[in-house]
């Protein structure tokens, strides 16, 4: 499963669920799980902002060896999985291409839907969605420009809600056979 995590500037956000996610994969022996991240107004060619890649190593991952880039049709069209920190980034990325709303999703709305409902694909993720908006999940705030204390509590965020949905897609790609428990 190749999944593409968007935020803005591709410095902060997005750059910590995708490091995360790599983690997770070497962790689990998830060999199948890539990730990576873009931007809808990226800050391309900059690395990682300094304090989230302090976050992104006081979470156990690795922030090194990271440009920043903006989010191409391409990279949705190559992607299982698009998850968004916005709901404006996910209606962005899902218009980019045909076929990309049924897999975008922002990472709280993800995170949602597979623990309240059981959701363990990317289909059925889709399938449980609530169409009318009434559920509607937070966003993950940006730090850009906060204090330490922002970035740490923007990564806390995201790891709740992302470690729970690996959790939840990795059990299902092991009960399919897809990989190794």
């Amino acid at each position: 499963m190749h999944i593409l995590f968007v935020c803005s500037g591709n410095v902060c956000r997005s750059v910590i669920a995708e490091r995360l996610t790599r983690a997770y994969a070497c962790e689990s022996g998830w060999a199948d799980l890539t990730a990576e991240s873009a931007g809808t107004r990226a800050l391309v060619g900059y690395p990682v902002e300094p304090r989230a890649a302090a976050v992104i190593a006081g979470l156990g991952a690795d922030a090194s060896d990271f440009r920043a880039r903006r989010v191409t049709a391409t990279m949705v069209e190559g992607a299982d999985l698009v998850l968004t920190m916005s709901e404006e980034q996910r209606d962005r990325v899902a218009g980019l291409t045909a076929g990309a709303a049924a897999k975008s999703f922002t990472l709280t709305e993800a995170h949602r839907i597979a623990t309240v409902t059981g959701a363990e694909t990317i289909a059925r993720l889709d399938a449980c969605r609530d169409p009318s908006g009434a559920a509607r999940t937070p966003n993950i705030p940006d730090p850009i420009g906060l204090s330490e204390q922002a970035f740490v509590e923007t990564g806390d965020l995201i790891a709740a809600a992302l470690f729970p949905l690996l959790d939840v897609l990795a059990a299902a790609a092991v009960a399919a056979g897809q990989r190794q428990a």
